[in-house]
């Protein structure tokens, strides 16, 4: 395992990207290689733009993956995450963007997102992908995010 470059936006003043290509993820070694643990983000909020209208479309976004050798650093990702707010893709295409980022970025053992977006016209859109099968011996909890009926 290389040594990541050094960290440059956790502890300071950071712009927010102009798009999710312009962001920067950065990376962490992991604390207990060899072992099967999930890490686990939620994002409640993300954005994207519509790329034919430009209208908001929002999203409740679950991330779990367990780590080789690597951790997101949580800022760079919330950065990177937000950076799709001005941003036009497809829902599928947003959630995607997400997720090869990431599995270039930390080569996990294993990744799955799981996007539930809100509904634009009545019809709610869910995306979800993983990277194979998870390991045997890994604790892996549902998303446990409700289907659509406000998602509350």
């Amino acid at each position: 395992m290389s040594e990541p470059p050094p960290l440059t936006q956790l502890g300071q003043p950071t712009r927010q990207p102009a798009s999710p290509e312009a962001a920067v993820l950065e990376r962490v070694a992991a604390p207990a290689a060899g072992k099967a643990y999930v890490v686990r983000f939620t994002c409640p909020e993300f954005t994207a733009l519509c790329p034919i209208t430009g209208q908001p479309d929002f999203a409740h976004l679950v991330i779990d993956y367990i780590p080789d050798g690597w951790l997101v650093e949580s800022k760079s990702l919330k950065l990177f995450l937000n950076s799709f707010r001005n941003h036009g893709a497809f829902h599928e295409a947003c959630t995607m963007q997400v997720a090869e980022r990431l599995c270039a970025l930390l080569a996990p053992v294993w990744l799955r997102i799981g996007a539930y977006w809100y509904p634009r016209g009545g019809i709610p859109i869910d995306v979800f992908w993983q990277s194979g099968p998870p390991p045997g011996d890994a604790w892996i909890p549902t998303q446990d995010v409700p289907a659509y009926r406000g998602r509350g």
